[in-house]
């Protein structure tokens, strides 16, 4: 981790930046498999931090999941990418997001210093601004078998091609998720998700995996009714 001295504190200010420092990392490590004999696995590769409501000392409940997981994103693209211009920003905060979202012309003016929340498009736009890392977003017009089939493959090839974590949100449900792998055997699919709706003192990763904020979710679990989206960071380096 840097130093108080190298890390860039940018718009949130020291005090609540700092907060960062103590942020866990790999919370799904020693998380046991769903199925005891998947036909395949594919997991993220390398280390993230798992960021969450309030992780840097701003209450952002009720609005805050995307940018949270945004920056769980961002955080593995800055401790697994020796491109990464700069080497002393592991996320940029909140404000920040919102302010290279003005910036850009995707949000008004007014969206600075707002409650308004993001998702899985706002995200490519971030990271690509923020660490010049294209991102491809998929979308799952519904539930049911096209999640089974179109979700899961995209899936399967992102982690064994890219490696980084992926965002997923829709429109009914609407809730952001991190997933950090997928899992298909005969029982089906599960994703591998880290849940940044988590607001409280900071647990262990074992307090974490066993209250559900990390956690293998069947795919046939997700809302049947609501279309999804990935957004999938390209982050293998060309020629592999």
């Amino acid at each position: 981790m840097a130093s108080d001295e190298n890390i860039d504190w940018g718009a949130c200010g020291k005090e609540i930046c700092q907060k960062v420092e103590t942020l866990l990392k790999n919370v799904h490590t020693g998380l046991p498999d769903p199925q005891t004999d998947p036909a395949k696995c594919s997991l993220v590769k390398g280390d993230y931090l798992y960021y969450h409501y309030g992780c840097d000392g701003q209450d952002d409940r009720g609005w805050g999941c995307g940018y949270r997981t945004t920056q769980t994103m961002a955080s593995w693209i800055h401790l697994n990418r020796s491109t990464v211009q700069n080497q002393t920003r592991i996320a940029p905060s909140l404000p920040q997001i919102q302010q290279a979202l003005v910036t850009m012309g995707d949000k008004p003016g007014s969206f600075s210093g707002s409650r308004e929340w993001i998702g899985t498009f706002e995200a490519s736009l971030v990271l690509d601004y923020f660490c010049d890392v294209p991102c491809k977003v998929v979308h799952v017009r519904g539930g049911g078998a096209e999640l089974e089939q179109v979700a899961v493959e995209e899936l399967h090839q992102h982690f064994e091609k890219q490696g980084s974590p992926v965002m997923m949100g829709g429109d009914r449900d609407n809730s952001s998720k991190g997933i950090l792998g997928i899992c298909t055997g005969d029982k089906g699919s599960y994703l591998l998700v880290v849940d940044p709706h988590y607001y409280g003192r900071q647990l262990e990763k074992t307090e974490l995996q066993e209250r559900g904020w990390v956690a293998w979710k069947r795919v046939s679990s997700l809302d049947q009714s609501s279309f999804y989206n990935l957004c999938l960071p390209q982050t293998a380096k060309k020629g592999k």
